[in-house]
């Protein structure tokens, strides 16, 4: 053998020793979890700590060094818009729930986002915070570094691919990767066009600048708002008029902080919002004459159905006959501007999905967002569901699923579907006596706050089972038609009713004076959230479902009660909400519910062979109220009980049917006659 070539063959078998000790990264083995939660933002913490709680296998694969990495960037000028209300009055976790935006929900009674900041509108650099903090408290398993490129299904699993080339294998993939890609509308002139994620903050660099904002969303009024003192003028462009968040209760159009370009606009000082189709627009350069020729290139707006040759244009030097104020006079964008700023939004990652495990665009959100079930799984691709702001397609523009403080109950209602389909264990309830219903119904809606924020999406299903009811929280009102299936729970033949908190249908001048209803007894024509108790026989099935009538959000029922709105939303008042809720209740239930001392329940059982149901549970069991002096006197039933009823003395509870009902038609029957 040539002794030159023994050092190249020694070299080679070492090599390829090394090589078979340490194989290459793609041939590494698989790891594998029950749920993988792809993102480690809030909706993926959240999930975590219920996945976490429930001692469940799971793993959270974030991309970046840390949780929350979207809001380092995000919001560009550094102030959350998610009212972060820390003294309420009140004590109550729950209730005090509904008025913070921006904590999770925990065992913890401390871990609440009011530790890291204590501002109304707290800054951004505190959210990253905060969720660290939620990690490291309650222990939560998240992997960082770990950037997904593709996910694909292989027997009826998920498998993700890393940078790394490793492979995570899930039966349940949970996608958490909120709206991070920026929304562009493809137009003329696109590439002239600064984006939201990459200007300036420095509102120094707009001084004596016109700027055209195309966009009116909260990120478009956050730019305008911070450059209005700087610029020379700001008009702003999109294709809808800008909605108020004040008139549309809808948290994700403008919000009041972020308007003051609306005062400028509306008391004409320069500034200006403009309504037009942005792919029926070209954006192009033109170089100034005279004093301004030193000056750099100015951006005109161009209209498409002005240019004679469509594509073939020069973009960078267009003729004054191609302006549109050449063809109209009073064109109103026709001044140029130094700078135009996108600012439309973000939209769902779709390029990690392959073919097997994507799911399609949603039609109603322009194809920003995925479409899900109404239990936020994809349609073709069983085990995969998506959570937090991606998952906003369900009530986009309706409810407050796309924010922090909707979708941390969107992430707790997947998480007993879970349960319940891959456990065995049932949706969440309490089991009460009939005559306990009423007092619990007032306390959910004087203090829940899960139905609170998402309204018209979340409701509780109370189970109907003679004597007794089951109450199930939080349930998501188009699954009703699937409840048994994906709670575990069936209906009995005597029907359930479904409490929900929704906002009037009609439009009207919300700041006007006659924007509310104070009315009992005209309660369906209430205007602000309050709560509405649909009663069915059974459940409504998938067709009833498509065809319920416009703006509601469930089938028309048997019996519909509304709740008069109430000005501090607490719902408590006797006669305008305690009894004719009652009334409703004795209704469906076709017994009395009434409240007896134990006096009066004396009387009765002496006299009648069944008592009301409020003594059999409370007198009869040794739990009966006794009437004190101070108390105003306790009047003896005017309502005599039918012979039907008398002839049922001893019979069990349970099967009890009595033929007993209250002549209250205006809260029984109200809701029927909702305008919309």
């Amino acid at each position: 053998m040539d002794r030159g070539l023994l050092p190249s063959l020694i070299l080679f078998i070492l090599a390829d020793l090394v090589t078979s000790s340490h194989p290459p990264e793609q041939s590494q083995a698989t790891l594998q979890h029950d749920y993988c939660v792809l993102g480690a933002g809030p909706a993926g913490l959240q999930m975590g700590h219920f996945l976490s709680k429930s001692q469940r296998d799971y793993i959270i694969l974030e991309r970046n060094a840390g949780p929350g990495s979207f809001f380092n960037r995000y919001p560009r000028h550094r102030k959350l818009i998610s009212i972060n209300k820390i003294h309420t009055g009140r004590h109550n976790r729950e209730f005090n729930l509904r008025h913070d935006w921006n904590s999770l929900l925990s065992d913890r009674a401390d871990l609440l986002f009011q530790r890291v900041s204590s501002e109304f509108y707290p800054p951004a650099d505190a959210y990253p915070h905060y969720l660290s903090m939620f990690v490291r408290e309650l222990g939560l398993k998240v992997r960082y570094g770990v950037d997904v490129g593709r996910i694909r299904a292989a027997n009826q699993s998920y498998i993700l691919t890393d940078q790394r080339s490793t492979d995570y294998r899930c039966s349940v993939l949970l996608v958490a990767t909120g709206l991070w890609v920026p929304h562009e509308v493809p137009f003329v002139g696109a590439d002239l066009v600064e984006g939201y994620e990459s200007i300036s903050t420095n509102p120094d660099d707009y001084k004596n600048q016109a700027v055209l904002i195309l966009g009116k969303g909260n990120s478009a009024f956050e730019t305008a708002q911070s450059i209005l003192g700087s610029a020379s003028f700001v008009h702003m462009a999109s294709r809808s008029p800008v909605r108020l968040a004040w008139q549309t209760h809808y948290v994700g159009d403008l919000r009041a902080v972020n308007n003051e370009l609306i005062d400028t606009y509306q008391l004409k000082s320069l500034n200006g919002m403009v309504e037009t189709r942005l792919e029926s627009i070209a954006i192009a350069r033109r170089k100034d004459s005279g004093r301004n020729r030193r000056r750099e290139k100015k951006l005109y707006v161009m209209l498409q159905k002005f240019l004679d040759e469509p594509g073939g244009w020069n973009r960078s030097d267009v003729s004054p006959e191609q302006l549109p104020a050449h063809h109209i006079d009073n064109f109103s964008m026709r001044k140029p501007y130094d700078r135009v700023i996108r600012c439309l939004g973000f939209r769902f990652n779709f390029s990690i999905f392959d073919r097997s495990a994507c799911p399609p665009n949603s039609p109603n959100t322009r194809g920003r967002l995925p479409q899900l079930t109404p239990w936020w799984e994809g349609p073709d691709t069983p085990g995969l569901f998506v959570l937090g702001t991606a998952a906003h397609s369900r009530d986009y523009r309706k409810s407050a699923g796309g924010f922090i403080h909707g979708f941390r109950y969107t992430v707790r209602a997947v998480h007993r579907l879970l349960e319940r389909r891959h456990h065995s264990v049932p949706w969440p309830s309490t089991r009460l006596t009939l005559t306990q219903l009423h007092s619990w119904i007032l306390k959910r809606v004087g203090e829940a706050s899960g139905p609170y924020q998402m309204f018209e999406v979340l409701g509780d299903v109370i189970l109907l089972r003679g004597a007794e009811v089951l109450y199930v929280e939080e349930f998501p009102l188009q699954a009703l038609p699937q409840f048994s299936s994906l709670s575990g729970h069936e209906v009995s033949g005597h029907g359930l009713i479904v409490l929900v908190m929704q906002y009037g249908k009609k439009k009207i001048d919300f700041l006007g004076s006659g924007r509310a209803v104070t009315d009992w007894t005209k309660a369906w024509r209430s205007n602000f959230l309050h709560p509405v108790l649909y009663f069915y026989e059974t459940l409504p099935t998938e067709k009833e479902m498509r065809l319920r009538p416009h703006g509601w959000p469930l089938p028309r029922p048997k019996a519909v009660h509304h709740m008069v709105e109430d000005f501090l939303t607490e719902w408590d008042r006797p006669v305008s909400h305690v009894q004719p809720l009652r009334r409703f209740l004795e209704h469906c239930v076709q017994t009395d519910l009434r409240d007896f001392y134990a006096e009066t329940c004396f009387r009765l059982a002496l006299t009648r062979r069944t008592p009301p149901l409020s003594c059999r549970h409370g007198y009869l069991q040794q739990r009966g109220l006794p009437r004190r002096s101070n108390m105003l006197p306790q009047h003896f039933p005017s309502i005599p009980l039918t012979p039907a009823a008398e002839d049922m003395a001893g019979t069990d509870i349970a099967a009890e049917a009595s033929s007993y009902r209250i002549q209250a038609e205006a809260s029984m029957t109200s809701g029927l006659k909702l305008e919309l």
